[in-house]
């Protein structure tokens, strides 16, 4: 599995505005909608607070992963969202958002989105990662990160 068979260039937000957690929210599911990354009239913002109410998907180290499963898809959607000034979103650690992997699901995938998390936290613990997509410039920019890091995780699981 790669992280970048499930990202693309118009998935990326590079300079995410909002300072909250429901302002975060809200302006990447509004983004990825106005760039056709998200159709239909499944209800993306509402799954995704519905699953905060749970429990911040805030993990540490900077990184969220707000994620939901929703009827009326067929395909796992991932985007990712960076915040240089950092969201206040409730992490275990108390400290700011900088990176944000959010999910969206089908109901009936559970083994291909557990890789995904365990995929996404293991790049997030990654500190020279973290470095290097704060410093990136563009989406492409991003992107090329995220496939480097694909290209180490196959390296290693083939040596």
């Amino acid at each position: 599995m790669r992280f970048t068979d499930y990202i693309t260039e118009s998935s990326v937000i590079v300079d995410l505005k909002a300072r909250d957690k429901e302002g975060a929210l809200k302006e990447i599911v509004d983004t990825l909608k106005n760039r056709g990354v998200l159709r239909g009239e499944a209800p993306y913002l509402e799954a995704l607070v519905e699953r905060e109410k749970l429990c911040s998907t805030g993990i540490g180290r900077g990184v969220a992963i707000p994620h939901a499963k929703l009827k009326g898809i067929d395909a796992i959607l991932v985007s990712f969202a960076r915040s240089k000034e950092g969201v206040d979103f409730e992490a275990l650690d108390k400290k700011p958002v900088h990176f944000f992997f959010t999910i969206f699901t089908p109901e009936d995938v559970p083994e291909e989105y557990l890789v995904l998390l365990a995929r996404i936290s293991r790049i997030a613990k990654d500190e020279e990662f973290r470095k290097a997509v704060l410093e990136a410039e563009t989406p492409q920019d991003i992107i090329k990160i995220f496939e480097e890091k694909d290209q180490e995780f196959e390296k290693e699981a083939v040596g």
